[in-house]
């Protein structure tokens, strides 16, 4: 408990691996916040600034699938999406700026086709302040991100009150329900891929073979694509 004690004065300044693997299994750690703790003991590198650049495979992805795609950097900022999801969710090629931003958008209520209830719509806030908690604090000195933080708190106080929290986590697997002018209803698979040697957020929209939904979305790309309202 001494070491401990010193340790969270910052009188130990080069905890060993093996002190941060104890510490982690006796907190329970998540893997976000392992690798979290592990940053801020300077055991890994943090880097300079978000790794932005679409890669070849991701490239392919845009191109050759057919379900809705799109890809954002680390700071849920849009950065390309395929045709079937500007269908989907509404033209986003006019977007600069923040309002490119997936949490900005939220949070100023920008016209969107997602339905959320109230609760849910708590619970999508906090899991991407929390994703985003995890990119400021790999990404110290990208002044993009200090920059998005300091709009988005200046845009909400509930935000900025979200973020003075301590949770730390990555978003994964989640379920969308989106309403479409013309198909209706959809309550699709909503899947948040990480994408090796770059710091991108691939997000895939499916939905069950031979469902009502599936059949849905078989449409959108025989669909133009129309103006969020």
């Amino acid at each position: 408990m001494d070491y401990v004690t010193r340790l969270e004065q910052g009188r130990v300044t080069t905890p060993s691996g093996q002190v941060l693997e104890s510490l982690a299994r006796a907190l329970r750690l998540t893997r976000e916040e392992h690798e979290l703790l592990f940053a801020l003991a300077r055991r890994i590198p943090r880097q300079d600034r978000m790794r932005t650049e679409l890669t070849p495979s991701v490239q392919r992805l845009l191109e050759q699938l057919q379900t809705p795609v799109c890809v954002y950097d680390a700071g849920w900022t849009q950065l390309a999406w395929n045709h079937s999801f500007a269908v989907l969710l509404g033209d986003p090629s006019g977007w600069r700026g923040l309002d490119a931003n997936l949490v900005y958008r939220y949070l100023v209520g920008a016209p969107t086709r997602v339905r959320r209830s109230a609760d849910e719509g708590e619970e999508y806030l906090n899991a991407y302040v929390a994703d985003l908690r995890a990119t400021q604090a790999r990404f110290p000195r990208d002044p993009r991100v200090s920059r998005l933080i300091a709009a988005l708190s200046a845009a909400s106080t509930h935000f900025a009150d979200l973020w003075n929290d301590h949770e730390i986590a990555a978003l994964h697997e989640t379920h969308k329900t989106i309403e479409h002018p013309q198909v209706g209803l959809l309550r699709l698979d909503c899947d948040v891929l990480r994408v090796d040697g770059v710091d991108l957020r691939v997000v895939l929209f499916t939905a069950a073979p031979g469902t009502p939904q599936a059949d849905a979305l078989s449409l959108l790309t025989s669909l133009e694509v129309t103006t969020v309202r």
